[in-house]
């Protein structure tokens, strides 16, 4: 399921991202990683605020539905 859809301040492990390589990268350099825990915090028509590791980060809804969780 996408990471916007996930219930709140569930910790949810990310399976799979399926952007662009370079936005691939980019979410790696800030700790969004194939693997990693995540936890949505709030979540609103343009956009949603995640926990990764010891950061909060504020996504728009277009790339919350790229990054996919279980």
């Amino acid at each position: 399921m996408p990471v916007c859809l996930a219930p709140l301040n569930a910790k949810m492990k990310i399976i799979k991202i399926t952007a662009e390589d370079k936005v691939r990268k980019h979410l790696m350099e800030l700790g969004i990683t194939e693997g990693s825990e995540i936890s949505l915090i709030s979540s609103s028509v343009n956009g949603i605020i995640v926990t990764v590791k010891e950061g909060r980060l504020c996504l728009d809804g277009a790339l919350a539905r790229r990054i996919l969780v279980a």
